[in-house]
């Protein structure tokens, strides 16, 4: 069963994609956030310039909407560089990456998105000219087959992935940077809507972007999402302007609690709690028992809840902590099936 969550981290429609275009940052100095990324991709770029070469090749790994996206692009214009996108996915055959291969030029930024689910033959097709800058592409087939060494100009990979672990050993080996991008703090992420706001024209008041701040999960393509919707809340119930009252009227609205918490996290912890008593459980059960698919879940709703410390992972299964109990309100001795989908999720 697939559902449009405004807390979920990847992108909903390509429309909202574009608008989060409009709001990224250009530059490491605009950038908020992942210091510790930040000044060593600083350092990374300073010195590739005073070489004057290409920087080495990047993998950005970490959980979906946290900035990945953006620091492709902005290592691109840091280098003043051109950047080519695509996708693992969309890259089904070798003649696919021989195409975006030939055309970069010295310098440019070839960036591959999910980048764990290229194919195999792709993959490989990938490490020659990762490693030595050329690929051998074959033509034809049979006794008419024949390899064309073709070289190509120096360019920069960057991939991103949400599953490094997916990665094999012998494409991970081939990236010279390595950064792991993590939620970022409350703090931060007031300061990303501020921002927002500001390039949005939408009157923000210093509650209110803290209230948002506090439940958009430490990922900043969810605090744009959901400023975008409690700006269309104020334009239509108030004058337009933000306030602590029209905040959380909005976010009530669109189901997400204190913690960040959506109807979906919390029948997922509930299904635990109350038709498992507490775990442990199988994801497969509570991914029947809830009628989603298993890789989302695995994806998009248990890593927030893993971070919050709501949900443990054991080697028999799923387990609701006592934090997860104490916010949904239910005792720890609780056990059986209760009316579950009765209870306003």
């Amino acid at each position: 069963m697939s559902r449009e969550r405004i807390v979920s981290s990847t992108p909903i429609t390509e429309e909202e994609e574009q608008l989060n275009l409009s709001l990224r940052p250009q530059k490491l100095q605009e950038y908020i956030g992942q210091l510790d990324v930040v000044e060593k991709l600083t350092i990374s770029i300073t010195a590739a310039q005073k070489r004057e070469e290409p920087l080495e090749h990047v993998l950005l790994h970490g959980p979906p909407g946290l900035g990945k996206t953006t620091l492709a692009h902005i290592i691109a214009n840091e280098m003043g560089s051109k950047i080519i996108c695509t996708s693992g996915p969309s890259l089904e055959r070798t003649g696919d990456l021989m195409g975006l291969l030939t055309n970069v030029e010295a310098g440019d930024v070839l960036f591959i998105d999910e980048i764990h689910r290229l194919p195999r033959i792709v993959e490989e097709f990938l490490y020659p000219a990762m490693e030595d800058f050329k690929v051998d592409f074959i033509v034809d087939r049979g006794a008419f087959a024949k390899t064309i060494n073709v070289p190509l100009k120096r360019f920069t990979l960057v991939g991103a992935t949400t599953r490094a672990g997916l990665l094999s050993a012998p494409l991970r080996e081939r990236f010279g940077i390595f950064h792991h991008l993590d939620f970022y703090p409350i703090e931060e992420i007031r300061k990303i809507v501020i921002r927002s706001a500001n390039l949005l024209n939408v009157g923000l008041d210093e509650e209110s972007s803290l209230e948002i701040a506090k439940r958009v999960r430490g990922t900043p393509r969810i605090a744009n999402r959901v400023l975008r919707r409690v700006r269309d809340y104020a334009q239509v119930k108030a004058d337009g302007n933000i306030n602590l009252d029209i905040s959380r009227k909005a976010l009530k609205m669109e189901g997400i609690d204190e913690l960040g918490l959506d109807g979906l996290d919390r029948k997922f912890l509930r299904v635990i709690i109350e038709y498992y008593d507490g775990g442990p459980v199988g994801i497969e059960a509570i991914g029947a028992t809830l009628s989603e698919e298993i890789d989302t879940l695995v994806d998009m709703v248990e890593p927030f809840l893993l971070k919050t410390g709501f949900l443990k992972r054991t080697r028999s299964g799923r387990k609701a902590s006592i934090a997860a109990y104490k916010h949904l309100g239910i005792t720890t001795d609780i056990t059986g099936q209760s009316d579950l989908f009765n209870q306003g999720e």
